[in-house]
């Protein structure tokens, strides 16, 4: 597998670098901080809840783990007799050791998905975006986020969409850009939860 930032993938969340998941190592060998990092189903949530917002997201519907990858499925806890995967979460271990943290570096899509801009290109404000849909009357909400910043640096609502594998496109403007690496995300819902389905991807900002 290639390492983080070569190209083929980019490390969204939580860390930034490989700097700063060897140093959540050192600390958690000398006193256990943080020992989620070591939990794909714990991360993958924590960036659901944590880093997107999407407090309604707090299942975990899929387990894969194949060695140092992972693909942990997630979605909706409430209302109750809600099922259904919103997103599936692609993790991988960041570093080498036996405790290397996991690390976001995108979603696998199916009926829903984020095409443009394309995986880990240097992008610019202000931000088209696109990708399908299979769905009736989605509304699609855009968001520009880096990990050092609470708050999204750009946001779209809501884009129209619906169809089967039809097309969408949005531009978003953002400003603030700070972090090596930005996170994409593109959600809908409004049937029967607030956040249904979403897709994610990684973009540099030069």
């Amino acid at each position: 597998m290639p390492p983080l930032g070569s190209g083929r993938f980019q490390p969204m969340w939580p860390f930034t670098t490989l700097a700063e998941a060897r140093a959540w190592e050192r600390d958690f060998h000398s006193a256990g901080h943080q020992p989620w990092h070591l939990d794909p189903d714990q991360t993958a949530l924590s960036f659901t809840q944590g880093y997107l917002g999407f407090q309604d997201i707090g299942r975990v519907t899929a387990h894969t783990v194949r060695g140092r990858d992972a693909r942990i499925g997630v979605g909706p806890s409430r209302p109750a007799g809600v099922t259904g995967t919103a997103a599936v979460i692609h993790l991988v271990r960041y570093g080498t050791g036996p405790d290397a943290p996991w690390e976001v570096v995108g979603t696998d899509d199916t009926t829903f998905s984020l095409t443009v801009p394309e995986y880990g290109l240097i992008v610019h404000s202000p931000l088209l975006t696109g990708g399908r849909i299979t769905g009736v009357d989605e509304g699609i909400r855009i968001q520009v986020r880096q990990p050092s910043s609470a708050a999204p640096l750009g946001t779209s609502c809501c884009t129209p969409a619906g169809g089967n594998g039809r097309h969408w496109k949005e531009s978003v403007p953002f400003s603030g850009a700070a972090d090596p690496v930005l996170t994409i995300v593109a959600s809908t819902g409004g049937h029967i939860a607030e956040v249904e389905r979403f897709t994610v991807t990684a973009v540099r900002t030069g």
